[in-house]
C-alpha cells in the first residue's frame, strides 16, 4: 500500500467501505450487502470490481474457483479527499480540526485517524508548494 490517494467515486467507495469492515469477500457478498443501498445488478457490481483491480484499488485471488477480494488502499487514504473537500467547503474549517471530529465517533480507530493525519499533512504541503 502506497500512500497515493485515490479520487473514488461515491460507488467505489460504497464497494470499499463494505471491504473495510468485511475484509477479504466475494463479488456476491459484495453485490448482497450493497443491495440496500444500491440497486445493480449483479454483473454491475462486478464490472465496478474488475475495474476497481485495474485501478489497484483492490486485490483479486483465486479462492476454491471464486476469487476473493480486498482493499489495496486504506480507510484514511479513501476518505481523505472527501475530508479534505468536506473541511474546506462544507465546514469551512481546518484540516486538523475536522479530523479531531473523528476522535469523537468509532468511524475510525486511534491508527487510521493517525494515518489519515499524516496523509492530510503531506497533502497539505504539496498544496503550499504549489502556490
Amino acid at each position: 500500500m502506497d500512500n497515493n490517494v485515490p479520487e473514488l467515486s461515491k460507488s467505489e467507495y460504497d464497494i470499499l467501505r463494505i471491504l473495510w469492515k468485511q475484509g477479504e469477500l466475494t463479488v456476491r457478498e459484495v453485490h448482497d450487502s450493497l443491495k440496500g443501498t444500491r440497486k445493480w445488478a449483479y454483473s454491475t457490481t462486478k464490472t465496478m470490481m474488475d475495474r476497481m483491480v485495474r485501478k489497484k484499488y483492490l486485490e483479486r485471488k483465486p479462492f476454491h474457483r471464486i476469487y476473493l477480494y480486498k482493499p489495496l488502499i486504506s480507510k484514511p487514504q479513501g476518505i481523505m479527499k472527501w475530508v479534505e473537500f468536506f473541511a474546506d467547503r462544507v465546514l469551512e474549517m481546518d484540516i486538523s480540526s475536522t479530523v479531531a471530529l473523528f476522535g469523537k465517533t468509532d468511524s475510525l480507530n486511534s491508527e487510521e485517524i493517525k494515518e489519515l493525519t499524516l496523509l492530510l499533512e503531506t497533502s497539505g504541503n504539496r498544496n503550499n508548494k504549489d502556490e
